[in-house]
């Protein structure tokens, strides 16, 4: 066969896009429900239930999107599964025990290691990840931070994590070695939030030197000047997530960046609203508007293509999805999904993608 028509039978037979999967953590029902997306119309169709040994909180997955991680928070432990990469079906590897109340975890960009931050035990872990997904029985370290650590969060360059803390209003800076998983204080270990602000979740930028934390109590998003040299985070501004009339109570919870870093989204539980903002070229905010969504949005993700947006709402038990105009940045509600009880996390992961 010659070499171009073997090389048009391969692109042929390729699939034109990979499938996008969303997991939503049900932890009163200590399952992830697994919806296979549209890619076309976002619309989401139910796979399977995951079922687990604990209510299921925060997931992230390794960079290669092979494996699954879920924190159980009411039982104290992480959890460890296989993805099937056809299907998105999740296959139990182990579960070990971690501390009390695992709020968020990450795995660093190499996928040896999966970072934990812990809200009750007020401490930080870090698991080896085996080749076969296995978490280590024991952490490769464990460090004591402050009280309601809510995220640990590794930079592009894999050199620095923070870890926002919404009690005491700082954010813990550590060195991290990517050969020995081991985290060290930097040499400025903390940076302190002003009173009532709680920072919560954080995210990095797709290209510019730049964080954006969303405030718990403060209603806000902070944009921060990351050092690279020193690894430390500078505020250059807070924007509110807000209307400016608003006075109703309001706990901020997640943050997202769309792929392209030119949009950011932030939820807000008691205004129960998506804000949206734009991304200006200094990386600064610039506010756009607030979505009306599902009661108590503690968690929401954006389709890997930056096409979809899909918040949970904890207290209503459905999932809203939205068409992201990708000029403008503005969500317009194309379905709402009875997902089940308590949706604590959602994450949209593409399958197959080289």
């Amino acid at each position: 066969m010659r070499p171009l028509v073997a090389l048009s039978l391969l692109l042929f037979a390729a699939p034109a896009f990979a499938d996008t999967f969303v997991y939503v953590s049900l932890a009163s029902e200590k399952k992830i429900a697994i919806y296979k997306m549209g890619p076309k119309h976002g619309k989401l169709t139910l796979v399977a239930h995951a079922p687990l040994d604990g209510e299921p909180g925060a997931l992230t997955t390794d960079p290669a999107k092979r494996f699954l991680f879920a924190a159980l928070r009411a039982e104290g432990k992480l959890t460890a599964l296989r993805i099937d990469g056809a299907t998105g079906k999740l296959t139990p590897i182990n579960t070990v025990p971690a501390g009390a109340d695992p709020a968020q975890i990450s795995t660093d960009r190499t996928g040896k290691f999966l970072l934990a931050a812990y809200y009750v035990a007020g401490k930080v872990t870090v698991h080896a990840i085996a080749k076969d997904g296995s978490l280590s029985k024991a952490p490769v370290q464990s460090l004591s931070t402050a009280d309601k650590a809510h995220a640990i969060v590794p930079d592009r360059t894999n050199r620095w994590v923070f870890v926002p803390h919404t009690g005491p209003n700082v954010t813990f800076q550590f060195a991290f070695d990517a050969k020995t998983g081991k985290l060290t204080p930097n040499a400025v270990p903390t940076l302190k939030a002003p009173p009532k602000t709680g920072p919560r979740h954080l995210v990095f930028h797709p290209s510019k030197e730049i964080a954006y934390v969303v405030n718990e109590q403060g209603g806000s998003v902070t944009t921060y000047a990351l050092d690279v040299k020193a690894g430390t985070l500078k505020p250059v501004q807070t924007i509110s997530t807000l209307p400016p009339r608003y006075k109703g109570t309001n706990a901020c919870a997640e943050v997202r960046l769309d792929p392209t870093g030119r949009l950011l989204y932030a939820s807000n539980r008691g205004h129960d609203s998506i804000a949206c903002f734009a991304i200006e070229k200094d990386g600064l905010l610039r506010a756009l508007d607030r979505v009306p969504t599902e009661k108590n949005p503690r968690s929401f993700d954006l389709s890997p293509d930056g096409g979809f947006l899909y918040a949970a709402g904890e207290s209503s038990g459905k999932l809203a999805a939205y068409r992201i105009d990708g000029t403008t940045g503005m969500l317009t509600r194309i379905a709402t999904y009875e997902v089940g009880k308590q949706p604590w996390w959602v994450m949209a992961v593409r399958l197959g993608a080289k």
